[in-house]
């Protein structure tokens, strides 16, 4: 099964938005601001804070330094209930967001919640999902490790750094599915707070792979901790040609997570306008496009509407997988 949504049709074209200029929302400057990140340290969304923290500073956006906080707990809810709670009307509060929000607003695991309690702010990357185990493991390939969960699913233990449902989760459900499992939710999943911690379960042997993001991965890549036996892109991607795909082993799988951030509803027109302008100059700035290209992020940009409407998308999207694989009724 090839896993299709809004963000892998509009990767191939990617939304171009011109520079823009800061001018609109004259009337507005952050003071204090600050960028929640839903996990610990380590992983994607907290790649998202810190990433973004350090280039609106370094672009001169922003002339104070954006505190960055980890907030984990509920996959995501924690932080989510927070900014709607207790900071709804906050001007200088930004949260960092991916694919695994939506997902979790549209299988309702954040109770309660709907997508128009917060304001979707932007996406500014995408990334492919991949599957690694660590270096000396006995999996050489991704049809070795999906043999023995079809022989006995609870022999290989799958990390993620989400809750379970999540992104993380749906990535290793569908190679199960292309491989001919039945009931899916069979699959071993172990939730951690966060890819850094998914990736020590991994290495200190708690577990036998990690689901994760490509970019989440590299440095234990580079440091020979870890192997990569399955990137869910569509083809081999140019700055790592020697990492196969699953496609190409035969799992007709394809799963990309984006990017971006959201804040609070009730913040000022004026704050919502100040910061989609600061992460469109961001996402146009060379330096911000060459630090995606060295983590293997394709830029993917949406703002304003574009972003409300992509958000909906893959809500929309994630219902009917979810509903396909078991997840929800």
């Amino acid at each position: 099964m090839q896993f299709k949504h809004h963000l892998i049709a509009a990767t191939a074209v990617v939304v171009a938005s011109m520079a823009p200029s800061l001018g609109m929302a004259q009337d507005f400057e952050p003071e204090n601001p600050q960028c929640i990140a839903p996990s610990n340290p380590g992983g994607g969304w907290d790649f998202i804070c810190r990433t973004t923290a350090r280039f609106l500073f370094d672009l001169g956006v922003m002339d104070d330094t954006m505190q960055v906080t980890n907030m984990t707990g509920g996959g995501g809810g924690v932080a989510f209930a927070h900014v709607t709670k207790e900071r709804n009307e906050d001007n200088n509060l930004i949260v960092a967001a991916s694919m695994s929000t939506s997902a979790r607003i549209a299988q309702g695991i954040f109770k309660g919640a709907t997508k128009d309690d917060v304001h979707w702010l932007a996406t500014f990357g995408a990334e492919y999902g991949a599957i690694a185990v660590a270096a000396d493991s006995k999996y050489e390939t991704l049809d070795q490790m999906m043999d023995a969960i079809l022989e006995d699913p609870k022999s290989v233990g799958i990390a993620g750094g989400s809750s379970v449902g999540s992104y993380d989760h749906i990535k290793p459900m569908l190679l199960a599915q292309a491989a001919g499992m039945e009931d899916v939710t069979k699959v071993k999943y172990v939730a951690y707070s966060g890819g850094g911690e998914a990736m020590t379960g991994l290495l200190s042997g708690s577990v036998q792979a990690v689901s994760g993001d490509f970019s989440e991965m590299l440095g234990f890549v580079d440091s020979g901790d870890i192997r990569i036996i399955g990137i869910l892109a569509p083809e081999r991607l140019k700055n790592f040609p020697d990492i196969a795909t699953a496609k190409e082993q035969g799992y007709d799988v394809i799963g990309a997570n984006w990017r971006g951030l959201y804040m609070p509803k009730g913040a000022s027109d004026d704050a919502k306008e100040f910061w989609k302008q600061a992460i469109m100059t961001m996402a146009e700035s060379d330096d911000f496009k060459a630090a995606l290209d060295a983590a293997a992020i394709e830029p993917f940009n949406n703002f304003g509407d574009d972003m409300d409407a992509f958000v909906q998308g893959t809500i929309d999207d994630v219902t009917k997988l979810s509903k396909e694989i078991g997840i929800i009724k």
